[in-house]
């Protein structure tokens, strides 16, 4: 049986993906970690940027995580449907989550508690930090896609 290669690539498009979303799984022990170091960072902020810092930390810590949950969830919601669709949701989302962080920092960026280099610093410290120490909890492998299994 011969198959045309575009018809192979339009069923794969189109395919669902069955079974657990390991993104889901991932983004919830980070969002766990996440809330675990967010009384250090909020500390340090309020340390350096005083109580305006403290908060601004604190609602920076809130817009990260909330980002992370909506990738997830747009991932995992998208790819049920087909794999198209997921790869657009990636791309858009990314930009969506983008302007919403945009959009909330906007919102506030005048109002009399925040402190924008606290909130810009716990910002991009919380995503990147978040993402690296994951990294060490994420299996690499297609055998055990998502967080490694426990050791036994």
């Amino acid at each position: 049986m011969v198959h045309d290669p575009a018809d192979v690539a339009a069923t794969a498009m189109t395919t669902a993906l069955p079974g657990d979303a390991p993104e889901v799984k991932v983004t919830r022990d980070m969002v766990r970690r996440g809330l675990i170091v967010a009384p250090v960072l909020i500390l340090v902020c309020g340390f350096v940027w005083g109580i305006d810092g403290a908060y601004s930390s604190a609602y920076g810590i809130a817009l990260v995580l909330v980002n992370f949950a909506l990738a997830a969830a747009i991932v995992a919601g998208t790819a049920r449907i087909s794999l198209g669709l997921m790869m657009g949701g990636v791309l858009f989302g990314y930009l969506i989550r983008l302007g919403l962080i945009l959009l909330a920092v906007l919102l506030v960026k005048d109002a009399g508690w925040i402190s924008l280099p606290a909130l810009g610093a716990t910002i991009i410290v919380t995503h990147l930090g978040l993402l690296v120490w994951e990294m060490k909890y994420v299996a690499l492998s297609l055998a055990h896609p998502g967080l490694k299994p426990a050791r036994q």
